[in-house]
């Protein structure tokens, strides 16, 4: 949203953190470090404002969930996925959640978790590093630290050990549609880059391999993708095809299945490996142009390897994936796992596969 200095601030959360984030000409960065120290330490929130944001999102849950054709479908991948860790909770929630919460529950878990030892401040841009520091000593040096401690997930997520279907229905399902899901790594494992190029060869544009056999060649999907979901402390390999046509969804898992075989076990041209970590280093590289974008990887460098010099590593390990790695890791993590076969139809239909 825009803001009256002449910029935007939005703020998101994820698996991992919350953000807040703000970009406005250098000479309002004094008022942005005062604004946003206060709202470190003065959580300003009553019933009125509480109900009206409540209602926000579940406008937002409304929208991405339950008013989406495929919605509920990629929400229902966390809690299938996860047997255990609480990423199997959606990060927004539910209806029925948030109608639950209370104006308590808000201020006490603003008083538990947005506090200074649990904070990353970041500043990229056209200032003075001297003013920054004389500012930030101003502003968030008087704010203390809460006496009780910060409450830590120490949930290991175990090993799945056996295959499992799950059959879903929807009442707004054009066509039928299947997603797979295997257990990933953590975030920092040294398999995520070739992670990332494995997901970028299966459903990166329209020449990746899943778009061009199953929507080009058998024209049996409309659509078909693979995502490597990877968090702090688990992950989640997810392959999906949404079909072309009414057809059982059951279908669609043989065509997925070979396509990823395929990839894990044939020749990987090396034109096409090259292609791909080229197209994910310049995605990288544009997206660090702005002020904004290089502040977003030195979060998520901060978050999850609480060293803001990943953000370099992370191209170098990226450039040195080889073929064999992007086999090594859909052998290790897909080929023979266990997995969780979601088959998604319209309500009225029951549940087809």
């Amino acid at each position: 949203m825009s803001v009256s200095g002449g910029g935007e601030n939005n703020a998101f959360t994820a698996e991992d953190t919350t953000a807040y984030f703000e970009t406005v000409p250098s000479h309002h960065l004094e008022r942005l470090l005062w604004a946003e120290a206060e709202r470190m330490s003065t959580l300003n929130v009553d019933e009125a404002n509480f109900h009206s944001e409540r209602k926000v999102v579940e406008e937002e849950f409304r929208q991405r969930v339950l008013a989406a054709p495929y919605g509920r479908l990629f929400e229902a991948v966390a809690p299938n996925g996860y047997l255990e860790h609480p990423y199997k909770r959606p990060v927004i929630g539910s209806i029925e959640d948030l109608e639950a919460a209370s104006l308590d529950d808000v201020r006490a878990f603003h008083a538990t978790y947005y506090r200074p030892d649990n904070a990353v401040l970041i500043v990229t841009g056209d200032f003075d590093p001297a003013d920054l520091n004389r500012w930030v000593d101003k502003y968030f040096g008087p704010l203390t630290h809460p006496d009780t401690p910060i409450p830590r997930v120490n949930v290991a997520e175990p090993v799945r050990e056996k295959s499992v279907q799950v059959k879903l229905t929807a009442p707004n399902v054009p066509l039928p549609a299947v997603m797979l899901i295997w257990q990933g790594p953590k975030v920092t494992s040294d398999d995520n880059p070739a992670l990332q190029v494995a997901q970028a060869l299966l459903s990166a544009g329209d020449s990746s391999r899943l778009n061009q056999a199953l929507v080009y060649r058998q024209r049996v999907a409309q659509s078909a993708g693979f995502q490597a979901d990877l968090h702090t402390d688990a992950g989640l390999l997810a392959a999906y095809a949404i079909a072309s046509g009414q057809r059982q969804p059951q279908t669609l898992v043989a065509p997925l299945m070979r396509e990823i075989e395929a990839l894990a076990r044939g020749p990987i041209a090396a034109a096409e490996l090259d292609k791909i970590k080229t197209q994910l280093l310049t995605s990288t590289l544009n997206e660090r142009q702005t002020v904004m974008g290089r502040g977003q990887a030195l979060g998520w460098a901060m978050i999850q390897y609480n060293d803001p010099d990943a953000v370099d590593r992370e191209l170098q390990r990226l450039q040195a994936v080889t073929a064999a790695d992007v086999q090594r890791v859909l052998h290790q993590y897909v080929i023979g796992r266990p997995v969780v076969t979601l088959t998604y139809t319209q309500e009225s239909q029951g549940a087809l596969g």
